[in-house]
């Protein structure tokens, strides 16, 4: 039996209309960043999110005060002392205090945040080679520099509502 919302996108992918590119865009994210997150599940990471892995990005393997995570990922820094509260309940980073500074804390990956780093990484490589495989590695690189070129660099923001907050 096929659902609602499977026939609905089909109908929306089968039409024309311009709202199409961006449900198709949508999808394909969802369709990646969901296929990732179930590897990594498996692989004992099954609390990871899309915004977990870009926090850890952001706090890098130098780590990082929560002022510029917050810079990093454009939003408050207590927004970003939030996401470092739930980065720490899940043993991803932690606090610990800065020794070019005693009055500030740095916040540094743990061992199990660079686990999940690598393993994303391996994960976002696979998926990449499997589109390239179905699409042809031509036609791949054809769409993402198509993508390059139409997305105007500003446009790429980390700090989607509800993502970090």
């Amino acid at each position: 039996m096929v659902n609602v919302v499977d026939q609905n996108v089909n109908q929306v992918v089968e039409s024309r209309n311009g709202f199409e590119l961006p449900l198709l865009l949508f999808a394909g994210f969802r369709a990646i960043i969901d296929e990732v997150h179930a590897e990594l599940a498996r692989q004992g990471h099954p609390d990871a999110r899309p915004a977990h892995g870009f926090a850890l990005q952001a706090i890098g393997m130098a780590g990082t005060s929560a002022s510029e995570m917050g810079r990093r990922l454009g939003v408050s820094k207590q927004a970003a002392g939030k996401t470092v509260d739930r980065l720490e309940a899940l043993g991803y980073a932690e606090r610990v205090d800065d020794p070019a500074d005693a009055r500030r804390k740095l916040i540094r990956l743990t061992p199990r945040g660079v686990d999940l780093l690598a393993r994303s990484a391996v994960e976002f490589d696979r998926v990449h080679a499997r589109w390239g495989t179905a699409l042809g590695e031509d036609g791949l690189r054809g769409l993402q520099a198509d993508l390059r070129r139409m997305v105007p660099p500003e446009a790429f923001r980390l700090d989607a509502a509800g993502w970090f907050g």
